[in-house]
């Protein structure tokens, strides 16, 4: 079954969401301190993955035209906004912007890297699904500590991270076919990076040093496959 990592990924992350859920009672001054504690392990996380980076111009420039596509389609607003439909739906009573802040902390962090993509391509191409499995079992336990503090909004990045996946694993054989080795390679490295500059952005937000519309950010990721596909047929490489 060559969708089976990528279920077993997005499953543990609901059953990681719902172990943290049950941790939410915790008192206010210790909340406040996981999250700080939370906001400096993000941001160190993204650290070292922006290190990644073997050309930071791409970076700097899916970045800044990534925030002008977001900015223009206004994306943070619409996260945020199918966060409170989802909480009206729900009946779910969040912190303001808990479920959309959830969401967004969650998908970005088990969607943008190289395990993901390299484990949805081995599960597409030889039906193996030990990477994503590996991957699913950390997901899940970052999802107790998120959703201890983020709330119920982690549990619908198992959406995202089932498409995501499912799509690469499902047409795994055609990118393989259609997307040289070299090229794939670079994409995951950049990629992988300007995910990690969004990932610190995060992890000030979580201590409320800045208020950045990360969600905006996102097209980014889109803005490094462009570049990286100019730069390969021009053999910029």
């Amino acid at each position: 079954m060559i969708l089976l990592g990528t279920l077993i990924n997005a499953l543990l992350i609901v059953v990681g969401t719902l172990i943290g859920r049950a941790l939410r009672n915790i008192p206010e001054k210790m909340r406040e301190t996981v999250m700080y504690i939370i906001g400096l392990a993000v941001t160190v996380l993204g650290l070292q993955m922006g290190f990644e980076s073997s050309n930071f111009v791409i970076v700097i420039i899916s970045l800044v035209v990534g925030a002008v596509l977001g900015e223009w389609a206004d994306l943070d607003k619409m996260l945020n906004d199918f966060g409170h439909w989802i909480e009206r739906k729900l009946a779910v009573k969040e912190s303001k912007g808990s479920i959309a802040q959830g969401f967004i902390t969650a998908t970005l962090m088990y969607v943008i890297g190289a395990m993901g993509i390299i484990g949805a391509l081995e599960s597409g191409l030889s039906n193996e699904h030990g990477v994503l499995i590996s991957k699913g079992l950390i997901d899940g336990f970052v999802s107790i500590i998120l959703a201890s503090t983020l709330g119920i909004g982690v549990l619908l990045s198992a959406v995202p991270v089932f498409v995501y996946q499912g799509l690469i694993a499902l047409f795994a054989t055609q990118i393989s076919l259609i997307v040289p080795d070299a090229a794939l390679d670079l994409f995951i490295k950049e990629m992988t990076a300007t995910g990690g500059v969004m990932i610190v952005a995060i992890g000030l937000n979580m201590m409320g040093v800045t208020k950045m519309r990360v969600a905006n950010l996102l097209p980014g990721v889109l803005v490094v496959g462009c570049i990286v596909t100019v730069m390969y047929q021009f053999n910029l490489m």
